[in-house]
């Protein structure tokens, strides 16, 4: 099965899970819609990147938090798509401070970036995604476990992503009679992004994954109609492994090294245990 035709938004395109994503639905020659606050070098890379790999991009400068731009976003992309099929949901603000070490600017920034975007954001697409054949909104977000650790020590960014997770499971609720799929998608390791290196320790980068593992497994999520998922919580390498998929090894940046366990699931044996002592405190 594939996504031809399809359109597709993605928040926080600009870099790292975000353009993995853009990019693998535009192998597959979709529409991509980058919504960023990039640097205009970002967002070209990202439009030459989804061009190369078949698909017909439309990038918009877009502040998340802010109501009237994410209506203006949607209307853009009507007006030059002419409908909206899937949504995803990918931007948040990096803070991984505890209680004591928040400032109000930075608890406000995770909110508005994470969960308040994925709120209205979704609002504004709804009636054009209920018009589509196959519509779906994932959210990059995690199961709703609720660990004491992250909340002690992450309580802000555990806030705001928390929030997304219930977004997922309100909105499948309420959207089940639309026929739009709702779900959550959360990587089993620490993705190697940008803001990876700049808020953990070198050592961790070798147990991390390329962005890739996420961009595929989005992919393979938003094939799902609402009948089949809806209000789930995915793992990538889990939902990988259901679609066939055995060997992780490319998206490993180091294959020698042992994988480090990402935020918010519990902790399996053989992998490196995210910990405060990891994190370079902003």
């Amino acid at each position: 099965m594939k996504n031809n035709n399809k359109t597709v938004l993605v928040t926080g395109a600009g870099q790292g899970i975000g353009q993995a994503i853009a990019y693998r639905f535009a192998s597959d020659g979709s529409n991509v819609v980058i919504a960023s606050k990039d640097l205009p070098s970002q967002m070209q890379e990202t439009i030459d990147g989804i061009v190369a790999a078949g698909g017909c991009p439309l990038a918009c400068e877009t502040d998340v938090r802010n109501c009237d731009e994410l209506e203006n976003l949607v209307n853009k992309i009507i007006a030059h798509f002419g409908g909206i099929d899937i949504l995803i949901n990918n931007t948040s603000a990096p803070c991984f401070n505890d209680t004591f070490h928040t400032t109000p600017e930075q608890f406000d920034l995770i909110m508005s970036t994470s969960v308040r975007a994925a709120f209205f954001l979704s609002k504004a697409c709804f009636s054009y995604l209920e018009k589509a054949q196959k519509p779906h909104i994932i959210n990059i977000a995690p199961p709703l476990n609720l660990e004491e650790q992250w909340l002690r020590d992450h309580l802000p960014f555990s806030i705001g992503k928390y929030g997304m997770s219930l977004c997922t499971r309100g909105m499948a609720a309420q959207f089940r009679e639309a026929g739009i799929a709702v779900n959550s998608l959360w990587p089993r390791t620490n993705i190697a992004t940008q803001r990876l290196k700049d808020h953990l320790l070198p050592e961790v980068y070798a147990g991390s994954r390329y962005p890739l593992i996420m961009a595929d497994a989005a992919y393979a999520l938003s094939l799902k109609t609402f009948r089949e998922a809806s209000g789930e919580f995915f793992i990538d390498e889990k939902l990988l492994r259901e679609t066939g998929v055995t060997d992780f090894s490319h998206y490993a940046v180091d294959s020698q090294s042992p994988l480090v366990q990402t935020l918010f699931l519990p902790l399996e044996a053989g992998m490196i245990p995210i910990s405060p002592e990891l994190f370079r405190r902003k």
